[in-house]
């Protein structure tokens, strides 16, 4: 919500007036001196928005914040037009609303359109998040990270390398949304201040890593590449079990983590609907734009998610940290998912992150099923990943 702030306005009148910890409200307005704001200047406050309201009878704006349970000085802030001492019936003012239920669909899966949609909204309602984008599909879609947390502690997720697992996008949003709910509502979660986790982590978080191979699973082809897809897919026009990028290469066998005995022990020996390597590793835009992305930062603790099968994978090569191990056992007793150490796979983005940084990796397989798993399994996968998740931020 944007506001024109009047003379002797600050930053911290503006955060006790709508209850937003302060530094939520500098991060929103970086670009602002918060010493030397001028009447009419415009600042951001995160977690509102503002709506209409139609004056009735007998309506005077003490009556309003009353009835709203607001401060009778932010309608003041946000009608500074109107004359308070001679309110019109029928006119309209407009009244800040606290955003207090999430708005990530729960109902409708995210392809690509949705969720840059999403994000764009969710920059919007919450300016102290950074949108980037760290790189672009084979068709030229954007591959977004998202930012959240001024902390040392720096945590990387990531979600859909696989283009059937478009749920673990909903699930990784939806983990998003409940945190910024949390830190503008003054929320705990288990048992921390959400404003606490705010300052002690920085949070990257690409929840849409193969945005072309989710659309073909979720819409289907691109009318110029139709026939070249379909040939890939062994002649069918159902897209359902697709797991590889749009050129037919899957983006989690891409890392050059022992990847030369990935390619001999994959069947597929040419691009296809899954499990085909690629003829070297890193020859895809999506793969390069997450290893840039692990490469140009300092990330402590990797999580991947993926479906199927109620379990998690945490080492590779004995390269794996000590701590891996207790984080392992913490999300094991959290979740219910079963831990496992080692499993006969390599050139993983979780394979790679370990082998090259030597800090803690996991590979998280929610749900349990054929992918893709209904969106009946939504509420359960995303109670036990918050479980998690919470657990990686409270560390």
């Amino acid at each position: 919500m944007e506001i024109s702030v009047r003379t002797g306005d600050t930053l911290s009148y503006l955060s006790g007036l709508f209850n937003i910890p302060l530094k939520l409200i500098l991060d929103s307005n970086s670009n602002l001196n918060p010493t030397n704001m001028k009447p009419d200047q415009k600042v951001q406050i995160p977690g509102y928005v503002s709506v209409p309201y139609t004056i009735k009878e007998g309506d005077t704006f003490e009556k309003i914040a009353a009835s709203k349970g607001i401060a009778v000085d932010s309608l003041y802030l946000l009608n500074q037009s109107k004359n308070p001492l001679h309110l019109v019936i029928g006119e309209r003012i407009f009244v800040p609303e606290k955003v207090v239920i999430p708005f990530v669909p729960i109902t409708t899966p995210l392809d690509y359109k949705r969720l840059e949609k999403l994000v764009k909204n969710l920059k919007r309602l919450y300016p102290f998040i950074n949108v980037k984008q760290i790189g672009t599909s084979v068709l030229g879609n954007h591959i977004h990270e998202i930012r959240i947390g001024k902390g040392e502690r720096k945590i990387h997720m990531n979600a859909s390398f696989h283009a059937n697992e478009w749920i673990t996008t909903m699930v990784l949003m939806s983990l998003l949304n409940h945190f910024l709910l949390s830190l503008t509502n003054g929320q705990v979660i288990k048992g921390k201040k959400a404003a606490d986790l705010y300052e002690a982590i920085e949070l990257s978080l690409v929840p849409m890593v193969n945005p072309d191979g989710v659309d073909l699973v979720l819409n289907g082809p691109p009318s110029h590449i139709a026939t070249e897809v379909i040939e890939i897919n062994e002649g069918s026009d159902d897209f359902i079990h697709w797991k590889a990028n749009i050129r037919g290469i899957d983006l989690n066998n891409q890392f050059p983590a022992n990847w030369d005995i990935c390619r001999k022990n994959k069947k597929p020996k040419i691009p296809a609907s899954r499990d085909f390597p690629g003829e070297e590793p890193l020859t895809e835009p999506e793969a390069v734009a997450m290893a840039d992305l692990a490469k140009n930062n300092h990330f402590d603790l990797l999580i991947a998610f993926h479906t199927q099968g109620e379990e998690f994978y945490w080492g590779y090569e004995g390269l794996e940290p000590s701590e891996s191990e207790d984080l392992a056992k913490k999300f094991e007793k959290v979740s219910g998912y079963q831990a496992i150490r080692y499993v006969n796979s390599h050139a993983g983005y979780k394979d790679w992150f370990i082998q090259e940084f030597k800090r803690p990796g996991f590979t998280l397989e929610l749900g349990k099923g054929i992918n893709p798993l209904p969106l009946s399994q939504f509420p359960t996968i995303l109670s036990r990943s918050f479980e998690i998740f919470a657990a990686v931020l409270i560390d």
